[in-house]
């Protein structure tokens, strides 16, 4: 993730809880201006302003806990799927922050009017009123942040994983093109499976190779044939350049090529004084090998 991004990421992360945030105020705030005048509950003067900076210290201090939820999607590290435990532990960490909202503005309201600062009055009296009054809205809001930034936190980690994969595959694919010269990718041994065992044969011991319906027979130095499941055309490619097509039904090690006899119809003479017939349309190549080695 470049920089810029970074930063247009933040920003969109910022402006969605500041979304989140005056949504949830102004609703709230719009609420208690509804039960005044709808009830006439006094403070037939109020209005959204007056009453916005009335409670403004409130959200204030919801505001600065729900930091907490932001600090703990960062550093806990928690995945994009989320198990039951990572959601009984969101669940906690918002029920515990509401809680301490409550505490922290009952006091404050008691401190504010001036009340003596007692357990009895605290419990009976504010804390009651604002778990009722304040607490569904302070965990809309606090459930809210946390879907906003888990998803943030977990899409950055995934960004950052990408980039690491994405580092790894040029980093390989440098490594692919410096060694691709290097290293030969041809097989040097045929795995051929016999009943229930296999047999592993050299390709330098491989005289040729015949195709045989849908398989081959591989014909090796010391007289063995053995039937691998394949075809001329598959296997081709897997071995060294030593090894040419040189038939539509044979390919031939042109190491164990003694001569090209051009009598009747044109044939290689193996090693082992097999003879292997060479086509018109693969003759060419097998002058050129021959003319070349």
């Amino acid at each position: 993730m470049s920089f810029l991004n970074y930063i247009t990421s933040n920003k969109r992360i910022i402006l969605l809880i500041i979304s989140v945030l005056l949504l949830t105020i102004t609703f709230e705030t719009s609420q208690q201006l509804y039960y005044l005048r709808r009830f006439n509950l006094g403070g037939g003067d109020a209005t959204f302003l007056i009453l916005l900076k009335s409670q403004a210290y409130r959200w204030f201090i919801w505001m600065s806990l729900s930091l907490v939820i932001v600090f703990y999607a960062r550093s806990s590290k928690i995945e994009s799927t989320l198990s039951v435990s990572d959601i009984l532990k969101y669940c906690g960490l918002i029920l515990s922050l509401v809680t301490l909202n409550i505490v922290i503005i009952s006091i404050s309201q008691v401190l504010t009017y001036g009340d003596p600062l007692t357990l009895e009055r605290l419990f009976n009296e504010y804390l009651p009123f604002f778990m009722f009054q304040k607490a569904p809205m302070y965990t809309l809001g606090y459930i809210a942040i946390t879907i906003i930034t888990h998803l943030y936190f977990s899409n950055e980690r995934l960004q950052i994983k990408i980039q690491n994969l994405s580092e790894l595959k040029l980093t390989n694919a440098r490594l692919y093109a410096q060694l691709k010269d290097k290293v030969d990718d041809k097989t040097s041994v045929l795995n051929i499976k016999i009943g229930n065992k296999r047999k592993i044969i050299p390709v330098d011991e491989v005289l040729w190779i015949e195709a045989d319906d849908y398989c081959v027979k591989v014909h090796t130095i010391d007289k063995g044939c053995y039937t691998m499941r394949s075809s001329l055309k598959a296997l081709l490619p897997k071995l060294d350049t030593n090894f040419l097509r040189v038939h539509r039904k044979a390919i031939a090690n042109m190491r164990m090529i003694k001569e090209l006899s051009m009598s009747n119809s044109p044939n290689l003479i193996l090693s082992d004084n097999t003879e292997i017939p060479v086509s018109k349309t693969h003759l060419k190549t097998v002058k050129h090998f021959l003319s070349n080695h």
